[in-house]
């Protein structure tokens, strides 16, 4: 329980390290987080501190995994300078820029530090972005968990593996831009993207399963889950109904709508 002090100025390394591991966080193993720093509180030792926690948390043989793509498509990504897109936060761009996290060298690049980080951010780019052979694949090849921390499903990028594994048919053309012997090159690929609002949906079946564990992490909501739990429910349901995830066209979302359009006739 918090004391008066933390309830004023933000919950301490102690408190914060003791609540993940009370939820369920492994000493030794991989896991992905999608955080929001607002909503932890001020977390002693600011976005770093709550990373020492969660490093503390895993243990020396822990490996811990954050997104850290870039927010630009139309500049060449740098895994030593580009800064991590503006949606992941403070914590996911304060991570890539510890000493000894490895970041993946394209622009859905994921950072990572531990024994594993290596194996996560290995693979070359991955077209699309969120592939078996990518960061989000190898965390789940790992069996690792996946921590949403002030944030929910929508942020979870791990349903769009699902996607990929239960085969959804929409893809939406896009461009990214690399390096290629030095020059800047714009590639072209098509991706499972829609808005995402509909990934809340997975709450409930993870819940109905008792694979996804709920608690207060400083201020903010947690859920922990793995990412094998993830693949597997979502792709039970995708295989029958495979635009699930996708908003009725009565709801006018232009994302999704571009999803539906984009499904062969």
């Amino acid at each position: 329980m918090a004391t008066d002090r933390e309830r004023r100025s933000g919950p301490s390394l102690d408190t914060v390290i003791r609540q993940l591991r009370s939820l369920g966080v492994e000493p030794g193993g991989v896991l992905l987080v999608h955080t929001s720093f607002r909503a932890t509180g001020r977390v002693a030792g600011g976005p770093q501190g709550l990373i020492e926690a969660l490093r503390t948390a895993l243990g020396a043989d822990g490996t811990l995994v954050m997104p850290s793509w870039t927010g630009d498509d139309e500049e060449p990504f740098d895994p030593r300078a580009t800064r991590a897109a503006a949606d992941l936060g403070v914590v996911a761009d304060a991570f890539w820029r510890l000493p000894g996290v490895l970041r993946s060298d394209h622009p859905f690049a994921f950072a990572a530090a531990g024994p594993r980080a290596a194996a996560v951010v290995a693979d070359a780019l991955p077209l699309p972005p969120h592939r078996p052979e990518s960061p989000v694949g190898r965390v789940h090849d790992l069996d690792g968990q996946v921590l949403l921390l002030g944030v929910e499903h929508d942020a979870d990028t791990t349903l769009h593996l699902a996607e990929l594994v239960a085969g959804v048919p929409y893809r939406v053309p896009k461009r990214c831009t690399v390096l290629r012997e030095g020059r800047p090159l714009r590639v072209a690929y098509d991706e499972n993207d829609h808005c995402c609002e509909r990934f809340g949906l997975a709450d409930a079946w993870l819940r109905e399963a008792g694979v996804q564990r709920e608690a207060l992490v400083g201020h903010a909501h947690a859920r922990l889950v793995r990412a094998r739990d993830v693949v597997r429910l979502a792709g039970e349901r995708l295989r029958d109904e495979p635009l699930l995830f996708l908003h009725e066209p009565s709801a006018r979302c232009v994302e999704c709508d571009a999803a539906r359009a984009s499904v062969p006739s």
